[in-house]
């Protein structure tokens, strides 16, 4: 009688994706991104192993959206303090930190939890080209 194979993540073999996200659509780039990152390209894929590459996103400056997300887009955040809540639009984001932008989009993506943390760490967004 023969068991089933069981990965183990040991047996995980880890690549490095360098993406270029010139002139590429935030949504469309970030479940690209989330996919490598959770490993959904490969055989082996399970859901309750993190079985996926490392990724690097450069040109985090040159990436679009589409209609008026651009000025209607909000991120938010807040410090936990009374009236500290600060709201940014896409626009005064991509000025200050436009990599925060594709981090924020991949993150909703990836599971909740210790396994989605752990896929994150695996993502690094480069303003420019290195």
């Amino acid at each position: 009688m023969s068991g089933t194979n069981t990965l183990s993540i040991k047996d995980v073999k880890r690549e490095k994706h360098v993406i270029d996200a010139s002139g590429k659509i935030l949504g469309r780039l970030s479940t690209e991104v989330a996919g490598l990152l959770m490993g959904k390209h490969k055989a082996q894929f399970v859901p309750y192993l993190d079985t996926g590459d490392y990724v690097v996103v450069k040109n985090a400056t040159k990436i679009t959206v589409t209609g008026k997300k651009a000025t209607a887009k909000r991120y938010v955040r807040h410090s936990g303090y009374p009236g500290g809540l600060t709201v940014e639009t896409y626009d005064k984001l991509m000025v200050r930190m436009p990599a925060r932008i594709i981090e924020h989009a991949v993150r909703g993506m990836l599971p909740k939890g210790k396994l989605g943390r752990a896929m994150f760490k695996k993502l690094t967004v480069l303003k420019g080209e290195n």
